[in-house]
């Protein structure tokens, strides 16, 4: 069973190996780390000081990152298994999604343990058919380094025995140390999951709130330290606490509804539906099934009801809870497949199980082959390194969608800095050039650019001095082709044809284009 997470974290990893800008801050701070180290001498060379972003993010996730990849680089090293700096972007969300495949191995050992291995099983089906989080667990968005520690809490927190009315008074201390470290370090938003739990906690009596207080009150100590002293040093910024900076930006300047605002009940109907497909019925069912289960998603809900009171939502702001969920939702799957298979409701039970399953599995099949073409700038910076491999000075500028949809800097493969055991390749000169705002004049009249990869083509054609190289097309959008005469035709097509009638529109995103004077 927990193979089968992290041959499912891994694969989307594979599947779709370039990242898109919300990923890029995290990215890119492993890069530099990788490459240049922390030394003092060497932060002006790191991206953030070009491209900082809106608030300022903690490389502590990014450190600790490094640290793991470095030993798996000296060991794939060994073995041939690097050749290109691309080859390292896939070795660090390997790594990332095996941390967080481990943290769900642990909740998936505590579900076994407190609702019995049939729950398990069905747990590690349902997380693994779904397809957000098996598709970001090895995206380094801020939201999936705080990811593995939730889960540690949880694994702390419900790992007891199927009777058991509490846990231990350690592992509750651990539960909140690690709770407060996330919202301090990672995301600040998990204090609106650990204060419910924390209530919940006191009010069954599982611990004292002096004994609360004090494990994270410590916890605290630790993680405010941690990140100023980093996260200052890397920043040059004194003193520095980037989640409270950010808390401050978004949440009191209101700075986070420039990027848009959804209406108060956008986590239950809509986010919350997309990240557990077939599990939030199947949730409901346990709630109705197990008293256990109730207590389990109370802090969750409320969790997502405090969370809507803040304009700007989306989805990966409540993911920390999808595993509490899937708890819920597998205890249900049990008590359905669990009916007397002789009678038809324990029939129609079972059957339902399966359907869910296999809608999950569609679901997260069309989703994934979508979003594998929809990485157009990294698609089409690979397509360019290859295509101009035995070329020298080279000087490229990458549009602001590649820049968003794939071209990070570990693409930049004809360009310093490489690490061993990555060799570098002969034509290593090329600049890989990311200047905002040029205009078509500003491009066209700028001698030193050999070639570009831009969002349109016809416009720099026209003006005689470039030609089109080549394309790169990306995901459109889905097309149902209904039979003639529409869905009551429906019923007259075959199976094994339906799957013809779903199809994928796909259009040209980016152009490589190439000077000829």
């Amino acid at each position: 069973m927990d193979l089968l997470l992290l041959v499912t974290s891994w694969s989307h990893v594979l599947l779709a190996p370039y990242a898109k800008v919300e990923e890029s801050f995290n990215l890119h701070a492993t890069h530099d780390i990788l490459m240049y180290g922390i030394e003092k001498h060497n932060l002006y060379k790191f991206d953030h000081n070009i491209f900082p972003g809106a608030v300022p993010r903690t490389f502590v996730g990014s450190i600790l990152l490094a640290w793991l990849v470095s030993p798996v680089v000296y060991i794939a090293g060994q073995w041939g298994l690097l050749s290109t700096k691309m080859d390292l972007q896939i070795a660090v969300r390997l790594v990332l999604a095996t941390l967080n495949a481990i943290g769900f191995m642990l909740v998936r050992r505590a579900v076994s343990r407190r609702f019995g291995r049939p729950t398990g099983l069905m747990y590690v089906l349902l997380t693994c058919s779904q397809f957000h989080l098996p598709f970001w667990m090895g995206r380094t968005l801020p939201n999936m380094f705080a990811l593995f520690p939730v889960n540690l809490s949880f694994y702390a927190l419900y790992n007891r025995a199927p009777q058991s009315q509490s846990p231990t008074r350690k592992n509750v201390d651990v539960a909140f140390a690690l709770l407060t470290f996330t919202a301090i370090v990672f995301r600040s938003e998990v204090v609106l999951l650990l204060a419910p739990l924390a209530i919940q906690t006191l009010l069954l009596r599982h611990t004292s709130l002096l004994r609360l207080i004090k494990a994270g009150f410590l916890s605290g100590l630790f993680s405010i330290a941690l990140t100023v002293v980093v996260d200052s040093y890397l920043w040059n910024q004194w003193p520095l606490w980037p989640e409270l900076y950010g808390v401050y930006f978004n949440v009191f300047q209101g700075k986070s509804s420039e990027w848009g605002t959804s209406p108060g009940y956008a986590y239950f109907l809509s986010h919350l539906p997309k990240l557990l497909l077939g599990s939030l019925p199947l949730a409901v069912v346990g709630a109705a099934s197990d008293i256990r289960v109730r207590a389990l998603i109370i802090p969750p809900v409320i969790f997502i009801g405090l969370i809507s009171g803040l304009g700007h939502k989306e989805w990966r702001f409540i993911v920390y809870v999808v595993p509490l969920f899937n708890i819920a939702a597998a205890r249900g799957a049990r008590w359905m497949v669990s009916r007397r298979k002789g009678s038809i409701f324990g029939q129609m039970m079972f059957v339902a199980v399966m359907a869910t399953l296999a809608a999950n599995c569609a679901i997260t099949i069309a989703s994934t082959w979508a979003s594998m073409a929809n990485y157009p700038g990294g698609s089409t910076l690979a397509k360019f390194n290859n295509r101009y491999t035995d070329q020298h000075t080279v000087h490229v500028h990458l549009s602001n969608l590649a820049a968003q949809t794939g071209a990070s800097l570990f693409l930049q493969g004809h360009s310093p800095p490489y690490i061993s055991p990555i060799p570098a390749p002969a034509t290593g000169d090329w600049v890989y050039n990311k200047t905002e705002g040029l205009s078509l004049c500003d491009l066209t009249t700028s001698t030193s650019l050999t070639h570009l990869i831009a969002e349109s083509s016809a416009e720099f054609v026209e003006t005689g001095r470039w030609k089109l190289a080549g394309s790169v097309r990306g995901f459109s959008r889905w097309k149902l082709n209904l039979p003639r005469g529409g869905i009551a035709k429906l019923l007259e097509v075959p199976l094994h044809q339906w799957l013809s009638m779903l199809e994928m529109e796909m259009s040209d995103k980016l152009y490589i284009l190439e000077r000829t004077r």
